[in-house]
C-alpha cells in the first residue's frame, strides 16, 4: 500500500482542489483521507454520506467543583496560562486558555479540581460519489491536538485500504509546516508539493520541502497558476532542479477552477483541456509511487 500526501507551504495554492481532482481520477482504486482537519472542505466536492461518525477525545481540561471549592485562589496563583478567573469570589476555568497540565488540581487543598478528557472533534468514515471510501474529520472550534486527529484519520484510512485491498491512500494534508503537516507526512510514500509563482509561494515551498526532506520522502511539485509571474516561475523551476524535486505539472491560472467549485465539481469534471493536463499529472504521480 502506498500513501500519496498532497501538501503546500501556504493556503490558497489550490491543494485541495487538485487533491479532489486526483480522487475523481483515482475513482474506486483509492482511499481518500482529508487530513486538513483544521479547515476540512473536501466534502464539499466529493459528497460523503457521513455513514459512520465517532467522537475524538484528546487532551484534558480542568474543571472546578463549586460545591467543594473554598475560594482560596491557590489555583489561579499557579496557573501560568491565566486560565482561571474569579468573579464575585467564584473561580472558574476558561476552556480556551486551559492547557490541561493538571497543576491546579495538584495544589488545590480542597480536591475540588479534576481533569476531564476533552472531546475535540469528530471523525467520519464515508462513501463518496466516486465509489470509494473517505476518512475525514472536523476539529472543534478553538480545539487543539489537531496532529493527533490527523493521525487518527490516517490510521483509519490505512485500515480501510487494507480491508478493501486498495493499493493507494490519497491524503489531503494541511497547509504550512506545523504539527498537522508533520502528522500528515508520517509514513508517506510520496509528497506532492503544490505551490504558486509568488514570493510567498516560493518561500513557503522551501520551508515545506525542508520538512519533507527531513522525513526522507521523495517529492514532486505542481506549480499552479503558473502564468502569474514569469520571474518567480523561473526561480521556482531553478529551485526544483537544485533540490531534485520532480516537476509534475505547470497549470495556468484559469477561472474555470472557481466555476467548477461553485458548481460542486472538480476541475477534471468541468474543463476538458485542464482535465487532460491534470490527468497527465496523476499518471506521473502514480509512476513515481510505483518506483518507490
Amino acid at each position: 500500500m502506498k500513501e500519496i500526501v498532497v501538501v503546500s507551504g501556504k493556503g490558497g495554492t489550490g491543494k485541495t482542489s487538485l487533491t479532489a481532482s486526483f480522487a475523481v481520477l483515482g475513482g474506486a482504486d483509492v482511499v481518500v483521507a482529508d487530513c486538513d482537519v483544521d479547515a476540512a472542505d473536501m466534502h464539499l466536492l466529493l459528497e460523503p454520506d457521513f455513514a459512520q461518525e465517532e467522537a475524538f477525545f484528546s487532551g484534558e481540561l480542568a474543571v472546578i467543583d463549586q460545591d467543594l471549592c473554598s475560594g482560596c485562589g491557590r489555583c489561579a496563583e499557579v496557573c501560568r496560562y491565566d486560565a482561571i478567573r474569579v468573579d464575585d469570589g467564584k473561580y472558574t476555568v476558561e476552556d480556551l486558555s486551559c492547557e490541561g497540565c493538571g497543576y491546579c488540581a495538584r495544589v488545590c487543598p480542597d480536591d475540588a479540581i479534576t481533569n476531564v478528557e476533552q472531546n475535540v472533534g469528530n471523525w467520519y468514515l464515508s462513501r463518496i460519489r466516486t465509489g470509494t471510501s473517505m476518512v475525514h474529520a472536523r476539529l472543534g472550534i478553538g480545539a487543539d491536538n489537531s496532529g493527533k486527529l490527523v493521525a487518527k484519520v490516517k490510521n483509519e484510512a490505512r485500515r480501510v485500504a487494507e480491508q478493501t485491498g486498495k493499493k493507494i491512500v490519497l491524503v489531503d494534508g494541511s497547509p504550512g509546516i506545523g504539527c498537522p503537516v508533520v502528522s500528515s507526512l508520517s509514513g508517506a510514500s510520496l509528497a506532492v508539493l503544490v505551490t504558486e509563482p509568488t514570493v510567498s509561494g516560493l518561500h513557503d515551498l522551501k520551508r515545506v520541502h525542508e520538512l519533507v526532506r527531513k522525513f526522507g520522502i521523495r517529492a514532486g511539485c505542481i506549480i499552479n497558476k503558473a502564468d502569474l509571474n514569469e520571474l518567480v516561475l523561473r526561480d521556482l523551476r531553478a529551485f526544483l532542479a537544485e533540490e531534485e524535486i520532480v516537476p509534475l505539472a505547470e497549470i495556468p491560472y484559469d477561472e474555470a477552477f472557481t466555476a467548477a467549485i461553485t458548481n460542486g465539481k472538480t476541475i477534471v469534471e468541468w474543463d476538458l483541456s485542464l482535465k487532460a493536463r491534470i490527468s497527465d499529472c496523476w499518471t506521473a504521480i502514480n509512476a513515481l509511487v510505483s518506483e518507490n
